[in-house]
């Protein structure tokens, strides 16, 4: 890789041991994939909880925020993905102490560091956006590939080292998305049918992911005639992502990269994979049991907007949630405070449910959860958290708000996969 001479400085050691480690990561990982030079990054986005880190990650950026002031600093604004735990709530979840500890570590590691604790999977939505065209370091795969394809922001995947190697330099490998060759349309799907509510944008973007083949294939999605807003792209992108290992989508008319199919593809585009209503309500039956078992609902993955809330809000006003199941939300910090200010988590609360602050459903050692609190049975809107948790010992099922609402209420499951 060519290095400029501040680069070169960083790697030999000059700014400390913080930004050497920064830049053997950001060379090994460009070397890898055959980058010819770093790009300067706006901002940082990095998913580091307890659970992904283990304490000898955590040790390790105890050990970095120990260093002198100017050696530990990141070089650019840098917010945090979801934590582990909700300090406020974690008792009642039946959490630990020892996950606790563990969260509040890294949480002061992180403040010495200078990274802002903002505790969101939304930052696209609530803290920063980055704007067509912006390099940018992303962590979390929905918020990667929103920014990519919403925004037109450029990012790859990055996990936690290499999105702590780009906040302590400003730089990240030139590669992947972040040129041109590799957001050019790859693949071409059509959907004949339109989406009724969020849970149908979540299946409409898992179709999508299932047909992936690679992460360097951009998807590229026509047939869509109501321009979608920002919670039905989040959960058609976060869906894609979980699924299908893709940082990138296009949507003809929609996304800002994609007036029409001659900008998106380099040659004749290739015939269309077709999707209508019936592939739908395959992919939502597929997840649907055979009994009315429910133990708990959970509205998160990605975290809820504040638009969503007031809608959950709205369903719950005056209701009960029956003593057999358990509601759990989780939203942003900033927007929990404005859920709070408006009366809105209040509804949620007199219900019976319980608005979750800072944390993300499977980030918060679910399979331990699920244990402790003898859930197995779990219904969401979300088909990123369908897709995920299967593997924390949850049989998860996927359906609409309304419905999961009306099942939380009954005690079990009313309707179908389609309600």
């Amino acid at each position: 890789m060519k290095l400029s001479d501040h680069e070169s400085s960083m790697l030999a050691g000059e700014e400390g041991p913080a930004r050497q480690f920064a830049m053997q990561q950001i060379v090994r990982v460009g070397e890898f994939y055959d980058a010819s030079d770093c790009v300067e990054i706006s901002q940082v986005h990095l998913m580091a909880d307890p659970e992904a880190t283990g304490e000898e990650g955590i040790a390790f950026l105890e050990q970095l925020a120990e260093l002198p002031d100017k050696q530990r600093h990141v070089r650019v604004p840098t917010v945090t993905d979801p934590r582990g735990v909700d300090f406020k709530a974690y008792s009642k979840l039946r959490q630990s102490k020892d996950q606790v500890d563990l969260e509040k570590r890294l949480s002061a590691a992180f403040e010495k560091l200078d990274i802002m604790l903002t505790n969101t999977c939304i930052n696209y939505q609530t803290i920063m956006p980055p704007v067509l065209g912006e390099h940018v370091a992303f962590g979390d795969t929905g918020s990667s590939i929103y920014a990519n394809s919403v925004q037109g922001a450029r990012t790859n995947f990055e996990g936690g080292p290499s999105a702590l190697a780009a906040a302590l330099t400003g730089r990240t490998p030139r590669y992947g998305f972040h040129l041109d060759d590799h957001r050019r349309g790859k693949a071409l799907f059509e959907f004949s049918f339109q989406a009724r509510d969020l849970s149908d944008w979540g299946a409409m973007g898992a179709l999508v992911g299932q047909q992936m083949s690679s992460y360097w294939d951009v998807p590229v999605i026509q047939g869509i005639d109501k321009t979608p807003g920002s919670d039905e792209l989040k959960q058609f992108g976060a869906a894609l992502a979980s699924y299908g290992s893709t940082p990138l989508f296009h949507m003809i008319g929609v996304t800002p990269e994609a007036p029409d199919l001659k900008s998106v593809f380099d040659t004749q585009p290739p015939d269309p994979t077709g999707f209508n209503k019936s592939d739908l309500n395959t992919f939502l039956k597929s997840y649907w049991p055979d009994d009315a078992q429910l133990d708990v609902v959970v509205f998160a993955a990605p975290q809820l907007s504040l638009m969503e809330l007031k809608s959950l809000a709205d369903l719950l006003r005056g209701r009960e949630i029956h003593s057999d199941v358990a509601l759990l939300a989780a939203t942003s910090p900033e927007i929990k405070s404005a859920a709070d200010r408006m009366g809105v988590t209040k509804s949620i609360e007199d219900s019976g449910g319980l608005l979750l602050e800072g944390v993300c459903f499977y980030q918060m050692y679910a399979r331990e959860i699920g244990e402790a609190n003898k859930w197995r049975r779990l219904m969401s809107n979300s088909a990123k958290l369908v897709n995920i948790l299967g593997g924390y010992g949850y049989e998860p099922m996927l359906t609409s708000m309304k419905n999961c609402v009306e099942s939380a209420i009954a005690g079990k499951i009313v309707g179908g996969p389609a309600s």
